[in-house]
């Protein structure tokens, strides 16, 4: 457990543990257009270019984590948490995933075998995806017929996401692979089928991370928010407790502590300007063992689905000749880098897109590798807001393109409108779209002043690699 994890839950059960908030502070009425929690679903149907926008959690932990569940995945006779199992299923269906890459700790994930390590319940209608003999994924049935994809992973040495087996029969041999950053234990991973990502880079160097035989990292982390936000933490907490009358909407908390952490971007920057290949996503890391306290609306406020509606990773998914999306499609689009994440508890992003052109008429997505001679353009298309209420101050969204550098990234080009940008100089680029909240003005509680005039990162999306 990251200290993080202890400091906070301890604090936070001295401000009241699992007490629930009284009736003052109900939030107020939802607008009767999109309202905070609520969920929409990614498009079924492919985009022209024939990819399929799949939102999903790279970075979880289950009850084959041993610091999930307030610490207690399981009770001194070895039985697994359900009611925990419970949470994280139902948060899984609720918040309308289409994926969930695992990420269990070592010791709970090395003496856990397959398919219990995805989470697979026969009797709750889940179906297995197959290689040959192996199971290699669990299709979760929800109760709308939703199935969510959930792959096994760990976090520990490395972080390898979508592993298809464990890496050996044998359990110390598991166990020490899984806790090494070797370049042959790093491919051991690859060999069975893992996209080999790290977790909380600010806990490495940027030389660290460029010498790493790792495929990516990630560009944003909650409970590295949490640690550096923790003071904000701390008084909601204790205001909390005190029955504030005027906290923020329920699946709105976590809104005061989602802030760019320069430590991500700084070395996200500085490793992709040295001409490496790094794809970045967006860490969810629930663990449902931080805050037990109720809010008003009846949910813990670490809930696997609170947590979970937060943000997610899209990844642009070309469906296999099914016309489905297992686990492999879903590792191909990774590995590819084609990934944007949103921040969907600020709203859902409709439209974005962001594509390279060339003067051939060729059109490149993110992750791709071209050259100045081709002629090159960025594209960037403006998201709306899905279902924004018309009686609300809509937000202030500004697009940007930026280039990175050994300091991070330099800003080239930003507007409130689509963006369309010529490289003309060898580097790498990325697109984000940020917003100001002001739609959110009524819900954000006693800071809503400040917070609904806060410019957020919205997206944040994987760059192209221009020589």
């Amino acid at each position: 457990m990251r200290n993080v994890h202890r400091h906070l839950l301890a604090a936070s059960l001295a401000l009241g543990g699992c007490s629930s908030t009284s009736s003052s502070n109900n939030p107020p009425p939802p607008p009767p257009g999109w309202q905070p929690g609520q969920v929409f679903t990614t498009p079924r149907a492919p985009n022209a270019r024939g990819f399929l926008d799949r939102r999903g959690l790279i970075h979880a932990h289950s009850i084959y984590s041993h610091d999930a569940c307030d610490g207690e995945p399981k009770d001194t006779n070895g039985v697994y948490n359900q009611t925990c199992l419970a949470d994280f299923r139902r948060g899984l269906c609720q918040s309308g995933h289409d994926f969930v890459f695992l990420t269990d700790h070592r010791d709970s994930f090395t003496d856990t075998e397959f398919p219990d390590a995805i989470l697979h319940q026969p009797s709750a209608g889940d179906v297995l995806v197959m290689h040959g003999s192996t199971a290699s994924a669990n299709r979760m049935a929800c109760p709308d017929g939703h199935a969510p994809l959930i792959m096994a992973g760990s976090e520990a040495g490395t972080m390898p996401v979508g592993l298809r087996q464990h890496v050996s029969t044998d359990r110390s041999e598991r166990s020490r692979a899984y806790g090494s950053r070797d370049a042959l234990d790093t491919q051991l991973h690859r060999d069975n089928g893992a996209v080999v990502m790290l977790a909380h880079p600010e806990d490495f160097t940027q030389d660290q991370l460029a010498a790493l035989p790792i495929d990516g990292f990630e560009m944003f982390n909650v409970h590295a928010n949490a640690l550096i936000n923790a003071g904000t933490i701390l008084t909601m907490l204790t205001d909390l407790a005190n029955n504030d009358p005027d906290l923020p909407h329920p699946d709105l908390v976590f809104v005061p502590i989602i802030t760019e952490d320069t430590r991500y971007t700084t070395r996200w920057g500085n490793v992709l300007s040295r001409g490496l290949r790094r794809v970045t996503t967006m860490g969810s890391d629930c663990h449902r063992n931080s805050f037990p306290q109720m809010l008003a609306d009846g949910e813990r406020i670490d809930s696997y689905r609170r947590a979970m509606n937060a943000f997610s990773n899209h990844l642009l998914v070309r469906p296999n000749v099914d016309g489905l999306v297992t686990d492999d499609e879903l590792k191909d689009a990774l590995r590819a880098g084609r990934l944007y994440g949103a921040f969907e508890l600020l709203g859902y992003p409709v439209g974005f897109d962001v594509v390279a052109t060339t003067s051939a008429g060729d059109v490149l997505e993110m992750g791709s590798q071209t050259t100045v001679a081709a002629g090159v353009t960025l594209r960037v298309t403006m998201p709306t807001l899905q279902d924004l209420d018309a009686s609300v101050e809509p937000p202030v969204l500004t697009a940007r393109i930026l280039r990175a550098t050994a300091e991070g990234w330099d800003v080239l080009a930003s507007g409130e409108d689509d963006l369309a940008f010529s490289v003309t100089t060898p580097g790498v680029y990325r697109a984000e779209i940020r917003l100001v909240p002001r739609h959110l003005r009524a819900l954000l509680g006693y800071d809503r002043a400040a917070l609904s005039q806060k410019d957020m990162v919205w997206i944040y999306a994987n760059p192209f690699f221009v020589d």
